[in-house]
């Protein structure tokens, strides 16, 4: 995808010893790159997530652990990084498989030749996740048409919530990767943008994006979503994931589930898009996956730029209040339409995922 008419990935390798990627927590307002040279960079950006993004964090994890490679590349020191990179997002599975990939590919080989074969991993994964963005975006693209025709070519209204576009994986996006090629493809279509409290991922990220590409949205209120459903203004929900269990079950962004329940009162079709390296076949239901708490100042502070263009962070709760603040909400299976993954669309159960994936452990 492209910034001011310059493609951009959202990670890339820099000679054989560093990567770049984009600080996420400075946009809308400011584009920065971040340099990273170690594996506890690479932890920190994940955990402080001016990098994030289910694909994303994989792909960053990846090249964390190939850097890590660079200085000490031990059974013991590969062993420690592949620990201490996946836990720094534990909800998010597509984390641990990335760098439990890099392990495996290494563990037997000699330590003289770790190094360049992690470098070489890393970046197959990062190719790997452009390729099943791009296929995503296609099988998503299907599903729009065929709602498109049934409105005879009248403008499509999409909802999604969060970011799942091309800032949440290496390019192109999950859930908005179908989106991207719809408007390419002269489909009249316009977006409503939860702003996705508490860290308005949506209004800054997705909205940013799509605005970006010249895509047509409307940033919302969290709360606004079930109104438009009600009112016939929302012809299709469509999200990402950071993990989807063995029954179909989806882990997303805190809010996800209740804008699933108010698309099934309104029968709205509600879809999930991602690649196969977000499912937990180790799972069998959301019930299992642990769902990260995250600090209270997300939901306590915000940041945001004031009138004479300095960028500021305030507080907006009342002084001394506590604050929960759950970073994600599982959707139960029965509440979703499709999974649209990089293989096709299926049924969010055992035997959908299972008639994509027969082969999957």
């Amino acid at each position: 995808m492209k910034i001011n008419g310059q493609h951009y990935r959202s990670v890339w390798p820099i000679g054989e010893d560093a990567c770049g990627i984009i600080d996420q927590a400075r946009l809308p307002h400011e584009l920065v790159t971040l340099t990273l040279r170690t594996a506890d960079d690479a932890a920190r950006v994940i955990k402080d997530m001016n990098t994030r993004g289910a694909p994303l964090i994989g792909a960053v994890g990846a090249y964390g652990l190939a850097l890590a490679m660079r200085s000490d590349p031990s059974d013991e020191n590969l062993t420690r990084m592949h620990d201490m990179l996946a836990e720094t997002r534990p909800t998010a599975i597509n984390l641990r498989w990335a760098v439990g990939r890099m392990r495996d590919a290494l563990l037997n080989r000699p330590c003289t030749e770790r190094a360049a074969l992690a470098w070489k991993e890393a970046a197959a994964i990062a190719d790997e996740d452009v390729a099943m963005s791009m296929s995503i975006g296609e099988h998503g693209l299907k599903i729009i048409r065929e709602l498109s025709q049934k409105k005879k070519g009248a403008k499509l209204n999409i909802l999604t919530h969060c970011n799942a576009g091309w800032l949440a994986t290496v390019d192109y996006g999950t859930a908005l990767a179908p989106i991207y090629m719809a408007h390419d493809a002269g489909i009249p279509l316009h977006v409503w943008v939860d702003e996705t409290r508490p860290r308005n991922q949506g209004a800054s990220l997705t909205a940013f994006e799509l605005g970006s590409h010249g895509v047509a949205h409307t940033i919302l209120a969290d709360n606004a979503g079930g109104h438009y459903m009600q009112d016939g203004q929302v012809d299709m929900v469509i999200v990402g994931t950071d993990r989807v269990t063995a029954n179909g079950d989806v882990a997303n962004k805190i809010g996800t589930y209740l804008k699933a329940l108010a698309a099934k009162d309104n029968n709205v079709p509600f879809y999930v898009a991602l690649p196969s390296s977000t499912i937990d076949w180790t799972m069998a239901s959301g019930r299992d996956i642990p769902i990260e708490e995250r600090s209270a100042d997300e939901v306590l502070k915000m940041r945001g730029r004031t009138e004479n263009g300095s960028l500021v962070t305030v507080e907006i709760a009342a002084p001394g209040s506590p604050a929960a603040n759950p970073g994600f909400d599982v959707t139960p299976a029965r509440l979703v339409t499709g999974l649209i993954t990089e293989r096709g669309t299926c049924a969010a159960s055992i035997e959908g995922l299972r008639s994509l994936f027969p082969k999957a452990q």
